[in-house]
């Protein structure tokens, strides 16, 4: 067993899954509370990783830790064979388990391994190396048997295979169908406004700057397409895409998909709306071998054993799988939560609306070619709305919300057939770089998306005719959400669609002018894009200012849309690597703690620009197997040392200046004239906790918690500034793209004036705004960094 202890987790396991929340006793249902702990994931993923890179793999079987923990994990593992396993030596967090908590909780940092006796000790060696805790814990036998060997010569288990892995009886459920009864609301056209100000306020449709900002999404080098798209950095992006390496232009794409407002009005059709969200979500990445290479997952989320909704469920998975099979697409795995019920001790019972959330995933032939929903400046462009539904749809809306209904009618999705030749045929014409720009219709509807599309920029703006809809009712096309998509396309793109029998209506044009005009049976609406921007904006600031310090939430909601990217780079940089001719005789390390997971392109990126590179642990260094002695440069990399507590990389550092093997490593490596060093996010916050050890860093700054009160996670801009760097000898007065994802970037001074820095050409980059001037407002300075202060070298450089 690689990875984490054992605590009294997940012991209400699937007993509270399944029933309704507030019925246990309270200290059942809090053993059914999961936890995680990613920093020692990553450790027993780097030993899992380095196994997988031997010439040849010792791992002969692997399965992770779950539901049912050990019991389920090394009963899956022996399901052929049979074995022992040995309760003392599993691993104990907390010394009050019984026998039955140690066996079945469910703490997840875990994997189960089978392997020779003969590689037990390399791979503890590897494991030790990475601080990652293993145990041998059993052996295999061959008798179908599987015994978990407990303490006092009582063993807890003692069961044959088949008890374990025999066939189940079907569960036969009993449920009477239930008709809903809702109704359809009154609306008037000449309320438009109002009715589009209140659903671009809802939380479901307005921005998610709030929360996307508040987390890493850059961290391993390989994010493609990451949540924030355009000048201003909004996020809108339809779906992520990682890249599968750092040399090819493959990637992983995931979307998306849920419908539980429609769901409440038509289960069936619901469900299927899932999976074309999901659908219309993905299809923008230019997928391999097209539709049928895309896999989903199925997660119920579903109010189980009321009545009525048993028989919901049913005709939802029927609905769902149907669906998958007519469109060619696997359901591989899913999960279910049926106890989406609150029960209070009045009596009241609160049920979740049943949902179904799709993910669907594929391997993209092409991360370069993924489709963003900022419309491009492009006069010569056709806007173009597909349908993936028979018609326009109301019901479950975000507009229906905002009048407190849910309507009666839910409009049919087109069959399987339709939807795989829509999905090729964008496909190709990704392919063929006909699609400039293109979004889905989700919450908010059509109009939303069409919105969106304009949002991320500061310029142009959209005219549509929307008289070949055919429908007189302006407020059911501009809030119509059933699925389907909106293109920015040319006269190629059209007549691809018209080649393909492709069903579509042409909207309009982009234009100069900052507005979004409509024009509808003879009737000419006109709307202030930045003013509905800034209302569509407000939700998330209103949600932010619960979190972060008010100062900065205000600010970023002021100045939000006047803070654009603009890079400035220099000159002859064209983005394509030189190849170039040097000679690789000049040794770098890359220094990593446990927790740090942006070893690998940091790695790459010494290596592809002419650099020997070797890996070096921290452990290597205080053991004495590491002394840095024919090293000429050490880089230590981002991530999240000590699992990223406050001051984390305080511990990292403690582990230089602690140990004697480390120091002197390090000190000498120092006190040689021909070394370099660069720290980056975790890295440079360990460094700055050295710098009594390095020659002329006395007046470095410490890195402390951002300003904003709030961990930052953002693409600002930096500008090279005059310095003595061999790193940016070449670079100064760039203004350059970075991205951030730090909780403790601001730096403080201990008796230094900021403005020395500069002075004595330590200031290496300044966060800048706009204008290129030193950036003073967040959140050009994410962080509060005096003067702009965004990276600092000591005074020779």
């Amino acid at each position: 067993v690689l990875g984490g202890d054992n605590y009294r987790i997940g012991m209400g396991g699937g007993a509270v899954s399944s029933v309704d929340t507030g019925v246990l006793k309270n200290n059942i249902e809090l053993n059914a509370v999961q936890r995680s702990n990613p920093e020692m994931q990553k450790r027993v993923c780097n030993v899992i990783r380095a196994l997988a890179e031997e010439n040849k793999n010792p791992i002969l079987s692997i399965h992770d830790h779950g539901a049912g923990g050990h019991l389920n994990c090394l009963s899956e593992l022996l399901e052929d064979t049979g074995g022992e396993i040995i309760i003392d030596k599993l691993p104990l967090g907390d010394p009050t388990l019984s026998e039955k908590e140690i066996i079945g909780n469910e703490s997840q940092e875990r994997m189960g391994l089978v392997i020779k006796k003969s590689d037990y000790e390399k791979i503890k060696k590897i494991a030790d190396r990475e601080r990652a805790p293993i145990y041998h814990v059993g052996e295999v036998k061959e008798d179908k048997k599987l015994i978990f060997k407990g303490k006092n010569k009582i063993d807890p288990i003692n069961l044959n295979l088949n008890d374990f892995f025999g066939s189940s009886p079907k569960t036969i459920i009993e449920d009477q169908s239930q008709e809903s009864k809702f109704r359809k609301p009154k609306y008037y056209p000449n309320l438009l406004i109002k009715y589009l100000e209140n659903v671009l306020s809802l939380e479901s449709v307005s921005c998610k700057d709030w929360l996307t900002n508040k987390v890493d999404r850059c961290v391993t080098g390989r994010v493609a397409t990451q949540q924030t798209v355009g000048e201003i950095q909004l996020p809108l992006n339809n779906l992520g895409v990682m890249a599968l390496d750092f040399i090819s232009n493959k990637g992983i794409a995931t979307s998306i998909g849920f419908s539980p407002i429609v769901s409440l009005v038509n289960e069936k059709i619901g469900a299927e709306y899932s999976i074309l969200k999901s659908l219309s979500n993905i299809i923008w990445a230019p997928i391999k071998n097209g539709i049928e290479n895309i896999s989903l997952s199925a997660n119920w989320m579903w109010p189980a054993n009321n009545s009525g909704e048993n028989a919901r469920l049913y005709n939802a998975v029927k609905s769902v799988s149907d669906y998958a099979i007519s469109l060619g697409i696997n359901i591989p795995t899913g999960k279910d939560s049926l106890s989406m019920t609150q029960k209070y001790p009045d009596g009241t019972k609160v049920l979740s609306p049943g949902t179904v959330i799709i993910s669907a995933a594929s391997e993209t032939s092409d991360i370069r070619k993924v489709i963003k929903p900022a419309a491009i400046k492009n006069i010569n462009s056709e806007l173009v709305f597909i349908n993936f539904c028979e018609g326009t749809n109301l019901s479950g809306s975000s507009f229906y919300q905002t009048l407190s209904h849910l309507g009666i009618d839910v409009t049919k999705t087109k069959d399987g057939e339709e939807i795989k030749k829509i999905f090729d045929t964008i496909q190709e014409m990704i392919i063929s770089n006909q699609i400039m720009s293109g979004h889905d219709i989700s919450s908010g509807g059509f109009v939303t998306s069409i919105l969106e599309m304009n949002f991320p920029n500061n310029s142009h703006g959209m005219e549509l005719d929307l008289d070949s809809f055919r429908e007189d009712d302006i407020i059911k096309i501009l809030f119509n959400e059933s699925p389907g998509i909106i293109i920015q396309t040319d006269n190629d793109g059209i007549n691809n669609l018209k080649d393909n029998k492709i069903e579509y209506v042409c909207l309009g044009k982009i234009i100069e002018e900052r507005k979004l005009k409509i024009n509808h049976n003879s009737k000419s609406i006109e709307l202030d894009i930045d003013y509905l921007r800034d209302v569509w904006y407000k939700t998330s600031h209103l949600l932010d200012i619960e979190q972060t310090r008010i100062e900065e939430s205000l600010s970023r909601f002021k100045n939000y849309k006047k803070q654009p990217l603009i890079f400035k780079f220099p000159n002859g940089f064209s983005g394509k690597l030189k190849n170039n001719h040097y000679k690789k005789n000049i040794k770098a390390a890359v220094i990593r703690e446990k927790g740090i997971n942006s070893e690998r392109e940091m790695a790459y990126m010494l290596h592809i620009t002419g650099f020997q590179v070797k890996d070096v642990h921290m452990t290597d260094l205080v053991t004495g197997r590491e002394t840095l002695e024919d090293i000429n440069m050490i880089v230590f990399p981002g991530g999240f040392s000590n699992s990223d507590v406050l001051g984390s990389a305080k511990g990292w550092a403690g582990a230089f200046k602690f140990n004697s093997k480390a120091k002197k490593a390090i000190e000498g490596f120092y006190q040689r004239e021909n070394t370099l060093s660069l720290g980056v996010c975790n890295g440079c916050q360990m460094l700055s906790q050295l710098r009594e050890l390095i020659p002329q860093a006395e007046s470095w700054p410490s890195f402390v918690r951002n300003r904003s009160e709030q961990f930052e996670g953002r693409t600002v801009m930096v500008r090279v500034e005059n310095n003595a760097s061999p790193w940016l000898a070449d670079m100064v007065g760039s203004v350059m793209p970075v991205v951030v994802a730090h909780g403790e970037g601001r730096a403080e001074f201990a008796g230094v004036d900021p403005a020395q820095m500069a002075a004595r050409e330590q200031a290496a980059f300044r966060f800048v705004d706009a204008q290129h001037q030193i950036a003073k407002l967040y959140p050009d300075n994410p962080n509060g960094a005096p003067d702009g202060l965004a990276g600092l070298t000591a005074a020779d450089g």
